[in-house]
């Protein structure tokens, strides 16, 4: 190879790189903007999206998303809450959404304004799961709860399942420190490019 041909070659490679680099900033940037909007208004009901619970408490992250949920609730966004989740594990006594139930009854939210599943184990699972919720009860617009840099990846299936929804993040979050934020967020940079190909999604 001549030395021509080795520098081209180097050329190509930087510029590849660098456009590598501009579109993973770029997908950051779009990860985070759309976790940073708030779009609740009036809705038919409230989806929380499953997160660990551990046996009948939920996970620092599960009560977060709970937490805001109850809050829009409350605040008269919707007259329905929508909790999802299956059972993290063999053996666990309760689901996701079972644990979520119950932490809204002692918050005294009324048994009949509670809906939940308990067969998912994925964020597709939880709308799929939500959307048969929401057809039984003839539900069309809902605010979708979920961790700010979850919530593209959230509204992107939302999208692809045919479900009317609206962005609320939670206001805080415990991915707080920098490792584990950013061990999250190059989560769901994985998950945006793996589900830009159908087959793998």
């Amino acid at each position: 190879m001549s030395r021509r041909a080795g520098v081209g070659l180097f050329g190509w490679l930087w510029r590849l790189c660098v456009l590598l680099a501009v579109w993973l900033l770029g997908v950051t940037a779009w990860i985070v903007w759309i976790g940073e909007r708030d779009q609740a208004q009036k809705a038919d009901a409230i989806i929380v999206l499953g997160a660990a619970a551990y046996d009948a408490k939920p996970s620092p992250v599960f009560e977060e998303r709970i937490r805001h949920g109850l809050d829009l609730y409350q605040h008269g966004y919707a007259p329905l809450l929508i909790f999802t989740g299956g059972y993290g594990g063999t053996g666990a006594r309760f689901s996701e959404s079972q644990v979520a139930r119950r932490y809204a009854l002692k918050q005294g939210v009324p048994d009949d304004a509670i809906l939940i599943e308990t067969a998912s184990r994925t964020t597709r699972q939880n709308l799929i799961e939500a959307r048969r919720l929401m057809e039984q009860r003839k539900l069309h617009r809902v605010i979708i709860v979920s961790d700010p840099l979850h919530m593209a990846r959230a509204l992107r299936l939302c999208r692809e399942l045919g479900i009317d929804a609206l962005a609320s993040s939670t206001p805080s979050t415990r991915f707080r420190s920098f490792h584990t934020s950013w061990r999250f967020l190059a989560q769901e940079i994985y998950f945006f490019h793996r589900d830009l190909f159908p087959s793998s999604s």
